[in-house]
């Protein structure tokens, strides 16, 4: 059954709520927990279920993308026909780029005729969350159903951003609605609804004439949740599969987040650093598979005036050094490096990050290559801060891509 599956991965998106952490990047390519990149999630969880056809559909600034994806995710055997495929936006079909998710694999859909698959797995690159997908795989096997998408359980207030649906006893979806205003609750949990995870499965025969309707509608958007999802359920049996259920290999956590706002990505990564995660990255045969340059082993070094380092609660990747400095509650990707007497408290500062001598800084997000001068201060005044960053409304402080202090 997984070697009739091809997976699609799109990865196209704009990522304009992350910005500037996707300045310069697609929201996929955004690093994340001192290691990875987001993508790095949703591929993780290919390569242990077993999944080895995956094309990845990307177009927004995706040169940062390309190039994780050679580094990181080179590992498959042509000559098996296996692969992980980057492809770019070609406007096969028009002069149009991907207006929709569905739009998407429809400019696609010669692949999909030539991929000699049976079904077809549709998955996002930008999400974090671990999930056997080949559980997902047999139970639209055993179903028999026409589509079947994956949904959890999200608290009400929550499900007005997403796709909410509504089952009957044989888990068939008998409504759907896209980001309602008053979603519908579930049954007897009147404080959660059934939510969409973008993730759906689907034989290639039935995927195809749905994509080749859906683009030939004047009214469609090309969206799976706002029309195809919606119009399908009336037509085809569609199944709801819940995440996080019986099956599947992966130790169920339960864990899934989409991290598309900065106040979203930076809650999910300080997620990492509880006592007790709540995503488990520690599955001895479920690792999360990331890229790293050969940088040398983390320390921690005393000062030139022999103050020690501290280093409390926190994440530090290859490279790193903390020298004589305080680090606290935060995360350091690789090749970081905090010097004698500056003090770094729940923060994410991204690869080749240097903080100066005596710099403070606290609740915040310092992109690549930033070099912050000596003494500097970011997260303590928030009028200077929304002079020179951008600052969510809870209040993460962002530092662009080489920012240049003056």
């Amino acid at each position: 059954m997984l070697s009739k599956t091809l997976t699609i991965v799109l990865a196209g998106g704009t990522g304009r709520r992350l910005h500037p952490l996707t300045a310069h990047r697609a929201k996929p390519a955004v690093p994340f927990g001192g290691k990875y990149r987001i993508i790095d999630f949703t591929l993780s969880n290919c390569l242990h279920s077993g999944l080895r056809r995956i094309l990845v559909l990307t177009q927004y600034k995706s040169h940062s993308l390309h190039l994780h994806l050679r580094d990181a995710w080179s590992i498959f055997t042509p000559q098996l026909r296996e692969y992980i495929t980057p492809i770019p936006a070609q406007m096969r079909t028009g002069e149009s780029w991907y207006a929709g998710t569905a739009d998407a694999i429809y400019q696609n859909l010669f692949l999909l005729k030539r991929s000699e698959a049976d079904r077809v797995l549709i998955l996002s690159g930008d999400h974090i969350y671990r999930m056997d997908y080949a559980a997902m795989l047999q139970y639209h096997a055993d179903s028999g159903a026409d589509a079947t998408v994956a949904c959890m359980e999200v608290p009400l207030p929550q499900a007005r951003d997403f796709g909410v649906m509504s089952v009957d006893e044989t888990q068939r979806i008998v409504a759907f609605h896209e980001k309602p205003t008053v979603p519908q609750p579930i049954p007897g949990n009147s404080n959660h609804a059934l939510a969409s995870m973008g993730i759906y499965v689907f034989p290639l025969k039935i995927l195809c004439g749905i994509l080749e309707e859906d683009h030939a509608s004047a009214d469609s958007s090309h969206d799976f949740g706002k029309d195809i999802l919606p119009r399908l359920i009336h037509t085809r049996q569609v199944h709801a599969y819940q995440f996080g259920g019986p099956r599947g290999r992966v130790t169920q956590d339960r864990y899934w987040r989409d991290v598309g706002t900065l106040n979203a990505y930076y809650e999910s990564n300080m997620d990492l650093l509880l006592p007790t995660p709540p995503i488990d990255l520690y599955q001895v045969d479920w690792p999360i598979r990331g890229y790293e340059r050969p940088y040398p082993p983390a320390r921690t070094v005393p000062g030139r005036s022999g103050r020690q380092a501290e280093l409390v609660n926190s994440i530090q990747a290859s490279g790193a050094v903390i020298s004589g400095a305080t680090v606290r509650h935060s995360i350091l990707f690789p090749n970081v490096h905090v010097e004698e007497g500056a003090v770094v408290e729940d923060a994410l500062l991204f690869e080749g990050v240097t903080v100066g001598e005596g710099a403070r800084l606290r609740g915040c997000i310092v992109d690549k290559q930033v070099i912050v001068p000596a003494g500097e201060t970011i997260g303590f005044n928030r009028s200077q801060d929304v002079e020179r960053f951008t600052v969510s409304d809870q209040g993460v402080v962002v530092v662009p891509e080489g920012y240049q202090f003056t």
